[in-house]
């Protein structure tokens, strides 16, 4: 008997359930994550182009800024719009090829926020406890970065392309989350999940401890300081970012090792929570990380200002 070929042993399209066991609420559950990808897309872009028009704010520092921006346009466009439309429009299926471009954006996108999240920790590491070395040691990050995060990503995309997907077509989620495609498989998986766990830990792990170690030694050069009123100040700065890292890195790590091991957890709550880190992230870094720096503020309000020029000319 000869090997089934892809056409018969992989469908055609795969179908979304959204959030298993919360469908009648799936309208109430889709307002905040509408919300939430609007704000991302405005704040995003807002900075985008401060950074962009700006010439004073070409600088090292406010580029990788701006590629943080670009990374989180991505990331949460490649996710949110066939969200909403499974909410709103219960329109479940995608295709075979779109489920795992969709995937392959998502996973590279978010390996290359972690790198660049790195760069910008260790950036105001050396400029804070280390001033006399400092220099622009984040310049150019987005090649290498991304080159890292596809390289990563490519070997898994190669891996499940290759399976043969001949049992359901129902993907209990609400985009393609590869542990949830791999699920579908009819074949042994095992490489494929020691590659994704290997890559995920070692990946998020090194970078989550470089970060660690950044921000634990900015907040003691920052309990240093003299000035109460600076302690505050450079407390909240620092706070507000590690709030949106952990939100990122931890809220990954459990969606994917939720779905590796079985620990009880209602499949509804492991799909919100992955939901979330793709989607709060990408609307909390263009103020975390941008719209709190002073120049950016400046460079909006300038490119806010040449916008309403026109109008105010025309009346």
């Amino acid at each position: 008997m000869s090997a089934p070929n892809r056409s018969n042993t992989n469908p055609p399209s795969f179908l979304l359930t959204g959030i298993p066991g919360l469908e009648v609420l799936r309208v109430w559950i889709s307002i905040p994550f509408c919300i939430t990808y609007i704000m991302a897309l405005l704040g995003n872009i807002l900075v985008l182009l401060a950074v962009g028009l700006d010439r004073s704010l070409h600088e090292p520092m406010y580029c990788v800024i701006a590629m943080l921006a670009i990374i989180d346009l991505v990331f949460s466009s490649a996710v949110v719009p066939s969200m909403l439309g499974v909410f709103w429009l219960d329109s479940r299926e995608i295709g075979f090829e779109a489920c795992f471009i969709q995937m392959f954006f998502i996973y590279t996108f978010a390996a290359g926020e972690s790198g660049v999240l790195l760069a910008m920790s260790w950036d105001r590491y050396v400029a804070i406890c280390h001033p006399l070395m400092y220099s622009a040691i984040v310049t150019g990050p987005g090649p290498s970065r991304q080159d890292r995060a596809a390289g990563s990503t490519i070997p898994l995309m190669c891996l499940l392309t290759s399976l043969p997907y001949c049992t359901s077509r129902v993907i209990p989620h609400s985009y393609c989350d590869h542990m949830a495609v791999v699920g579908l498989a009819c074949a042994d998986t095992a490489t494929g999940h020691r590659y994704s766990l290997s890559v995920a830990t070692l990946l998020v792990g090194t970078d989550s401890a470089f970060i660690t170690f950044s921000y634990c030694m900015i907040l003691r050069a920052v309990l240093r300081l003299p000035s109460h009123q600076a302690q505050l100040k450079a407390l909240g700065t620092c706070g507000s970012r590690i709030f949106v890292i952990l939100i990122f890195y931890i809220g990954g790590l459990l969606s994917m090792y939720l779905q590796t091991f079985t620990l009880g957890v209602a499949p509804h709550t492991q799909v919100l929570l992955a939901d979330s880190y793709l989607t709060v992230p990408p609307m909390l870094n263009p103020l975390v990380y941008g719209m709190k720096l002073k120049q950016i503020q400046e460079g909006i309000c300038k490119l806010l200002g040449q916008l309403a020029g026109p109008r105010r000319s025309q009346a």
